[in-house]
């Protein structure tokens, strides 16, 4: 995207995100350019952040499954800072809502109820890229 377009949301510096043993396979399918998130097997229900629980049943019967990688644009706002942004929450097809930026587009452009898909921005430092939404 061009930098000097005016309101389009240009890439910033993301800081690389924090990586532990819990959430190595959520970044190491992030760097394979994939959206993971959980699944309960006691509800047949997807959940976002993957934890090792279920936010529905507290059980441990859960896993680690690929999204379709789209969803819409359930609510957002937009940041008019040094560097304008849109943070968003954006309903997967799978269910959950997930807070995400959407990136790519002209600001003025993004509306509620609009299909967006996943894209990775890299992070600083060679950290894992961070999955973000931009409008199909």
């Amino acid at each position: 995207m061009s930098e000097n377009a005016p309101g389009i949301i240009k890439d910033r510096d993301l800081p690389a995100p924090a990586i532990d043993p819990t959430n190595k396979p959520f970044w190491d399918a992030a760097r394979e350019g994939r959206l993971m998130v959980g699944f309960c097997h006691d509800t047949d229900r997807h959940f976002f952040y993957p934890r090792g629980s279920s936010p529905f049943t507290l059980s441990p019967n859960v896993s680690l499954v690929e999204a379709k990688g789209t969803g819409t644009i359930y609510s957002f706002s937009i940041m008019r800072v040094a560097t304008p942004y849109a943070i968003a929450y954006v309903e997967l097809d799978e269910g959950p809502r997930i807070l995400t930026n959407i990136v790519d587009c002209p600001l003025d452009s993004i509306r509620i109820g609009q299909k967006v898909k996943v894209v990775f921005k890299p992070t600083t430092a060679e950290g894992a890229p961070v999955p973000m939404f931009a409008p199909v």
